[in-house]
Parts: structure tokens; sequence; C-alpha cells
């Protein structure tokens, strides 16, 4: 009997994510014959534009699903602008019906929202991992390429997709169908979720400097509050003055500059992706003063906080 997937797209979904979930149950059936049987929902039945502008037929609007079927939940950049009370219910309903559960990319804040992720480890696409979890501060997540929780599914979209579907494809029916279509993608290996979303520090931005890339990591994980100068050097046993130096040779740029870029980076995913306030928002990333807050991150990008969060 072939197992059912139903993918939900929510407004503004990432294409990519969503095709190569797809894809590699196509390649499945296209060996093995029937395993696996797909239908596009969407909140009310008719089409959806994916983040890219591509449109989408659904094949119905969100509703009953098959018994054992897995549901997955696909988002992009704004995951919660659509959700609605409907969808809040429906998932909730799916959870109490013993239905695997899952988000793409972004789609763990809807099922976050819902209330079914509590308990659960989930992952994210790693730009929207920090408004998750001040979104969320109880559920436990990870920047895994993929998580698969017992009943609940979660993944960082893009091409990640691919793995995911390529395990579950490795679960049902063996290592060597996953590999078999893995080659049909022209993939160089099937990479297990431990593997990292990002690339490193180090190809990120150019530098094989072991203490750069050391203090930049730092900088990464303490936005709030931020670390002074001093103590980033200490941290990785320079003074300030090699710290600065670091900094000036290897990205032309000093190191507060450079942090003050790294929080601010941060607010705007925060602005965009959680409705926490403006004050909120420049708490979270170390910013005690909203009026200092609005006028380095208007310097940054051109217009206030508000502004910003208006024109998305």
């Amino acid at each position: 009997m072939a197992q059912e997937f139903r993918l939900l797209l929510l407004p503004g979904f990432s294409a990519i994510g969503f095709i190569s979930a797809i894809e590699p149950l196509r390649v499945a059936n296209r060996f093995r014959g029937a395993l696996y049987r797909w239908q596009i929902l969407s909140l009310d039945g008719g089409p959806v534009a994916a983040s890219n502008g591509m449109s989408v037929n659904a094949d119905g609007p969100v509703g009953p699903v098959p018994a054992g079927s897995t549901v997955l939940v696909v988002a992009g950049f704004e995951p919660l602008k659509h959700y609605t009370h409907a969808l809040q219910q429906w998932l909730r309903r799916l959870a109490r019906e013993g239905a695997v559960l899952g988000g793409i990319d972004t789609g763990a804040f809807a099922l976050a929202r819902a209330g079914v992720l509590e308990g659960y480890r989930a992952t994210l696409h790693w730009e929207a991992v920090e408004a998750f979890r001040e979104s969320f501060p109880t559920i436990a997540t990870t920047q895994e390429l993929f998580e698969i929780d017992r009943s609940r599914i979660t993944c960082a979209g893009g091409t990640a997709s691919i793995d995911l579907m390529l395990d579950l494809i490795a679960r049902a029916h063996g290592s060597e169908l996953a590999i078999q279509v893995s080659e049909q993608f022209v993939l160089g290996r099937i990479r297990p979720p431990k593997d990292h979303q990002r690339m490193q520090i180090a190809a990120r931005y150019g530098t094989t400097n072991k203490k750069l890339v050391q203090v930049i990591g730092e900088m990464e994980r303490h936005t709030e509050p931020p670390l002074s100068t001093l103590e980033l050097a200490s941290r990785i046993r320079v003074t300030r003055r090699q710290l600065e130096r670091l900094f000036r040779v290897h990205l032309e740029e000093t190191p507060s500059n450079f942090y003050l870029a790294l929080r601010l980076d941060k607010a705007r995913q925060l602005l965009r992706q959680t409705d926490m306030s403006v004050t909120e928002i420049s708490v979270a990333c170390g910013f005690e003063l909203p009026s200092y807050f609005a006028r380095r991150y208007k310097g940054r990008f051109g217009c206030s906080p508000r502004q910003d969060r208006r024109a998305d």
C-alpha cells in the first residue's frame, strides 16, 4: 500500500524546499512502483505563489487526510503571515488523530504556533532559528539538516529536503533504493542530518585564520548581551590590539563594527519572522536604547525598523 503524503503550501513558500521533497518520491516510484502518493494542499484549495513568484496549483484545501498520512507544512520568509485559526484547528486535529506532522524550511513555525511541537526536537532554516527560539523558547531546536523525532519531522528546506526524503526512503525501503534515487540527482553523497546547514565560518568569510574563525563564532553565539572587545580578545587568548589587527588585516573592518552588523542582521530576521515588538527585538539583539537601535538600523538598511516591517 502506498504511503500518503500531504504537502500544505503556505503563500511565499520555498519552491526549492518543496520540489526537493517531491522529486525523491517520484523517482522512488519510478524504480519500485507506486510506493508513494502525494497531494498538494493550500489553505483555500486555490493556487499558491512561492517566494520566487512561481504559482503552484493545489489539489484541494486543508481537510481530512487518510489514516497514516505524513503532512508537511512548507513555508518561506513569513511563515506566520497567513496563519489562521482554521489552520491551527486542522493541525491540532491531525495531531490528535496520530498523523505524522512536519515542517519544511520555516514550516515549523506553524506547527509550534499550533502547539503540536511541544516535547519534540525541531530544526528549520538557519536564518530563522533565532526568531524561532525567541518565539518558542520551550521547544528544543537544533541546526541539523533535518530532525525525525517520533511523529514529528522538520527540515531546513532547500536541498536538505532531498536528504530528509532519502532518509525516509531508506528507513521504509532500504538504503539501496535511497542510493539509486540519490544518483538520479547527481549527488556526490547522501548527507546525514548532522551535516552543517551553513558553510563553515572560514568558508563564509574567506579566511583560514583560526583565531578569527573562533572569535566570529563567539560573536554569533553572544548577541544578547554582546561581549566587549576586551572579553572577545580574552576568550581567544589574544590582546585587544591583536584582535583589532586580525579584523583589519583579514576583513578590513573593526571588531566592533563587524559585531554590530551581525546583531543588526539578527534584528532584521526577528523583525521579519516574528511578531515581537521593535523594543523587544532591540533588547534581544543587545541594544539597551531603542533610539540607538533604530538609528543604527537605519544606517545599515536605509530605513527604520518600523518602516522595514511595514514595507515587508
